[in-house]
């Protein structure tokens, strides 16, 4: 489940929408702050497909734990026992979309997703994401975060490959559009 920030629905850099497309079971949400009655709901809810109609037993926030969140007085989030790990069908992932101070807005003021246990990624490349700004070389857009907790839960890269592969596409016709505009206006 993807909860993309209101701000960031008609961005054209966006990545979302995309990831959206093109994971068949996935389920896009645009909000910031939410009932908690309707998170709830959001959270537990069957999954749309009939092959997977059964509730996850064990949802996760796609999330790292970041010296922010301290400062902001959240508290730790639960830790999940690891073994519950080795069955990605019992598992929702939920992300959230959005710039990290977006994000982290949304964390903040959502304690539902304060009580989700955390997956936190590892071993992270650089990212592919060259038309938005990242302070670091490992602050990855929607769409690489999520490929890239999907292949660690399913301990499988092949099926996300074809999906990043498109992604690196999305980002070179950007910036030639980028290229282009520059070169007009000079």
């Amino acid at each position: 489940m993807i909860l993309q920030h209101p701000l960031e629905v008609d961005h054209a850099k966006g990545s979302a929408r995309l990831l959206h497309l093109s994971l068949p079971h996935s389920r896009l949400v645009t909000g910031e702050v939410f009932d908690p009655a309707v998170l709830q709901a959001l959270l537990t809810a069957p999954l749309a497909s009939e092959v997977c109609a059964a509730r996850p037993r064990h949802t996760l926030l796609l999330f790292p734990d970041t010296p922010e969140e301290k400062a902001m007085g959240l508290p730790a989030p639960p830790v999940l026992a690891r073994d519950k790990l080795h069955d990605p069908s019992q598992l929702r992932l939920i992300v959230l979309d959005g710039t990290w101070r977006k994000s982290r807005k949304m964390l903040y003021q959502n304690p539902l997703l304060q009580q989700l246990p955390r997956l936190a990624l590892r071993d992270m490349p650089a990212s592919h994401y060259l038309i938005r700004k990242a302070h670091r070389p490992d602050q990855l857009s929607t769409l690489e975060a999520t490929c890239m907790a999907l292949m660690q839960l399913e301990a499988c890269v092949e099926p996300y490959l074809p999906l990043l592969k498109a992604f690196d596409g999305f980002v070179a016709q950007q910036l030639a559009c980028q290229g282009k505009l520059k070169t007009q206006a000079a």
